[in-house]
């Protein structure tokens, strides 16, 4: 096993400091702003055509919200651990060695930042709905806010701070009023809770239950977004755990209270034939301004995951470099504690992929890229716990090995559904990851020279 040096000891972190300033109201802003986003609008009517029975579709937002809570129950143990920037490329490291840590830095790196295109390019086509001239330019409104977002944490931590904290407020008010207004205006008149199920047999109710669960699932990612900020953080063991678990929570109370809502207002036959149920349903209550709402708050909400991105992306390759992974440059800080050369290489990469990807194409890779680095962590935790005993633990995981092995097992099984449900794009993402290969052995021979 590869050794994986002391950060300490690092003479780059001494001359290009993170800035240690955050704390859980960031951690809390940054997990909301990780989570929801446009999937929330589009989800409720996939999982209602695959169950068709209003308590089954609350009960599997529900599971999805303790699947998360048990996700970051796990990576709760791993940050306070190695409380370090870049988040699961510092376990992967940590737990199998050089190699798989770069392959799983440039894997999360790389999913990232088609997350960021794909994002972009959504921005752009909710733009176009709300403002006609903008129709049909997706593409370049993408660069238009990348380059924006861009420009606000290049100034540094404080700016970045300020704009994921506003931008989450904003998101969970608009959502909270939503809510709030269809069970004050919108009267269920349509019989929306009757349900339009025909399950044959308990082995049919399971396989639409488990389809629902894969689409709810991608809905709850983010979660783990506070861990990228460990080193930054003024109390990494009490902000990061209560960070996760306060805004999963918080989420899971959005998502679980949107679709009762929907199911309040709509009936569940509609619901599962629209692709924007939410947005049918803001028309239901406003009238026709219903649909203009709705786009807004989805803005909103793809401007704060969006800004995430940009604001925690740099910390991998920050921590990369400085671990000796990649060329030293891309530990550079300014004074705002921005790693500039790294934000720099988010942008361009990024940019890339909104010119040249499309939506479909793109979020499917990322959703493979990042199965695929969930796992490697949740392995880390049992490879650590019995290599390294005696690390110092200040959070240790609640029911271990019980509960992390189901989030392991669960990433298992979504990863090989994943394969057999998108082969395409699998085999896009897997030949990405065989890439990873040759290209660190080039890299470290090119940093020994």
């Amino acid at each position: 096993m590869e050794s994986v040096p002391i950060i300490a000891e690092s003479p780059t972190l001494q001359k290009n400091k993170l800035l240690k300033i955050l704390g859980i109201g960031f951690g809390l802003a940054i997990v909301i702003s990780g989570m929801i986003g446009t999937g929330i609008f589009r989800t409720p009517g996939i999982v209602a055509a695959n169950l068709g029975n209003a308590w089954l579709i609350i009960v599997v937002w529900i599971l999805g919200g303790i699947y998360a809570l048990v996700g970051a129950n796990t990576f709760s143990e791993l940050a306070t651990t190695l409380p370090e920037a870049g988040g699961p490329y510092v376990y992967i490291r940590r737990a199998f060695g050089d190699f798989f840590g770069f392959a799983g830095g440039m894997n999360d790196f790389i999913q990232n930042c088609c997350a960021n295109a794909f994002l972009a390019i959504a921005f752009g086509e909710y733009l176009g709905a709300l403002a006609p001239s903008f129709a049909g330019r997706e593409n370049f409104i993408a660069v238009a806010v990348l380059l924006l977002l861009f420009l606000i944490n290049w100034i540094g931590l404080k700016a970045g701070d300020f704009t994921v904290k506003l931008l989450s407020f904003i998101k969970v008010v608009a959502l909270f009023i939503l809510i709030a207004a269809c069970f004050i205006f919108g009267g269920n008149k349509t019989g929306a809770s009757e349900s339009t199920a025909a399950f044959s047999g308990s082995l049919a109710v399971f396989a639409a239950v488990a389809l629902a669960l894969q689409s709810v699932f991608v809905t709850y990612n983010g979660w783990n977004m506070a861990t990228y900020f460990a080193e930054e953080n003024t109390d990494p063991a009490r902000a990061i755990p209560r960070s996760m678990f306060g805004g999963v929570l918080i989420v899971m109370t959005i998502y679980v209270l949107i679709n009762a809502a929907l199911l309040y207002v709509l009936p569940i036959a509609e619901i599962a034939a629209s692709k924007l149920p939410a947005a049918d349903t803001a028309v239901s209550v406003f009238g026709d301004a219903g649909g203009k709402i709705i786009t807004a708050i989805a803005l909103v909400s793809i401007l704060g995951i969006l800004n995430g991105q940009l604001l925690f992306q740099p910390r991998i390759l920050f921590s990369m470099s400085r671990d000796g992974l990649l060329p030293s440059v891309g530990a550079k800080v300014n004074a705002g504690g921005t790693p500039i050369v790294a934000l720099l290489i988010v942008l361009v990469l990024s940019i890339g992929f909104a010119l040249s990807g499309t939506f479909e194409t793109l979020l499917a890779i990322a959703a493979f890229l990042s199965l695929a680095t969930d796992t490697a962590c949740y392995l880390a935790l049992f490879i650590l716990r019995r290599r390294e005993p005696d690390l110092p633990r200040s959070y240790r995981a609640v029911g271990y090995p019980a509960l992390p092995a189901i989030v392991l097992i669960g990433a298992w099984i979504l990863l090989i559904v994943y394969v057999v449900g998108d082969t395409m794009n699998s085999l896009y993402s897997i030949g990405i990851l065989l890439l990873l290969y040759p290209a660190f052995l080039i890299v470290r021979r090119l940093l020994k020279n």
